[in-house]
């Protein structure tokens, strides 16, 4: 706490009947304080919770590997720069779809057909962005089988001319 000397100076006289006022000194005790400081400290450091990183596991096959699935079992995502969102079932037309519609889409093809496959086709010049948020879509709707597939000159063309 804080604490005052009130010594008494030495008064010396500077001429006839003079005297030079007291002065008190004042001691600050910082001690309390900085215990204080370092106790809040303390406190945050403990009860502070870090956030874990949040990530996706991607198994990737080995170079070599060939995969023979049945057309009828594959959906192709195509995701253009403008982040519009087409899909194909099998050889079926382009048919549009919406980012938020995603999960209810890919839940009900995985309930009529369990052996779903989905490629997913991004457009080069595409958003990194999107393609993690129908990454986290396919998630969401607990699709653990699907595929990133660069989308070939006459994909991207095909998509393009689409309205």
């Amino acid at each position: 706490m804080g604490g005052m000397d009130a010594a008494e100076p030495k008064a010396r006289k500077k001429g006839p009947g003079l005297r030079r006022q007291k002065r008190v000194s004042v001691r600050i005790d910082m001690t309390p304080m900085v215990d204080i400081a370092f106790l809040l400290l303390i406190f945050f450091m403990v009860t502070t919770v870090f956030r874990k990183p949040q990530a996706m596991e991607v198994n990737l096959p080995p170079p070599d590997a060939k995969v023979q699935v049945p057309e009828s079992n594959v959906i192709t995502l195509f995701v253009r720069p403008d982040e519009r969102i087409y899909f194909r079932k099998a050889t079926g037309p382009m048919e549009s779809t919406a980012m938020k519609d995603l999960v209810e889409f890919f839940t009900e093809e995985y309930r009529l057909n369990p052996d779903l496959i989905v490629l997913v086709k991004v457009n080069r010049d595409a958003r990194y962005e999107t393609m993690v948020d129908v990454m986290d879509e396919l998630e969401l709707a607990d699709m653990t089988r699907f595929s990133l597939v660069p989308m070939l000159p006459e994909e991207v063309q095909e998509v393009e001319a689409l309205p």
